[in-house]
């Protein structure tokens, strides 16, 4: 499948698409949590969702989509930790979480985000994991630098399980991390003719890509590393 070059994150749209076919979005109250969602935001108003609302954990990501949701008046974009947030209980029908909560801190994360899900809500999480057991140092050094603390696609649904959620539905999107490496390394050898606007929006990307991608791809990371995207229905 193509990678849909306006998400700009490990699944491009196919984790929306797989929300989509799933679960309720019209009439939801949606969090969606961590950066390069602008477009994403879209597509839940599109589908009718009540309330959209966005949080970033970092100053850069909060003005790159404050000037590119400039026109979308009700869209709620708010800075945040994404281990305490400032929303109450049970805000939430919905949770949508792209690549942003597969770190050091996921335990702190999803426990947060339980605490603001209604019951019965839904979590759907896109999830960088470990497809071996044993894992190559160049896998953990991208790891590393991405602040990547994945879990191994076997374990994934107990993760889950065991903090109060019910799968749903599994959908491996390990093709669109490969495509999104390939648009990455892309990307940067276009540095030069960005500008000045797409320099800063991919700020953070740009820091660490060239040897991610790299490695990634030159190296053979898709048989030790995947994305896949799971929805889970948070127990009553």
């Amino acid at each position: 499948m193509k990678f849909d070059r306006t998400i700009f994150l490990p699944g491009g749209d196919r984790q929306f698409a797989h929300l989509k076919s799933n679960a309720k979005i019209a009439k939801s109250n949606v969090l969606i949590i961590g950066s390069n969602t602008n477009q994403l935001t879209k597509f839940f108003v599109a589908e009718g969702a009540a309330t959209v609302s966005i949080i970033v954990d970092d100053h850069d990501s909060l003005i790159q989509l404050r000037y590119l949701l400039q026109n979308d008046k009700n869209i709620s974009l708010k800075l945040m930790g994404y281990t305490k947030t400032d929303f109450e209980d049970f805000s939430f029908n919905l949770v949508f979480a792209q690549a942003s909560v597969s770190s050091k801190n996921r335990n702190k994360i999803i426990k947060e985000i339980r605490r603001v899900l209604k019951p019965g809500g839904y979590l759907n999480v896109g999830e960088i994991v470990s497809l071996k057991d044993n894992t190559p140092v160049f896998i953990k050094n991208i790891w590393d630098v991405g602040n990547i603390d994945p879990l191994n696609i076997k374990d994934i649904n107990n993760y889950y399980e065991s903090r109060g959620f019910e799968t749903v539905s599994v959908k491996d999107l390990s093709d669109q991390l490969q495509e999104y490496y390939i648009l990455s390394k892309n990307l940067l050898d276009m540095t030069s003719s960005l500008s000045k606007e797409e320099k800063s929006y991919h700020k953070k990307m740009l820091k660490r890509i060239s040897h991610e991608s790299n490695a990634y791809l030159k190296l053979g990371g898709n048989k030790f590393m995947g994305f896949t995207s799971v929805i889970f229905r948070k127990a009553n």
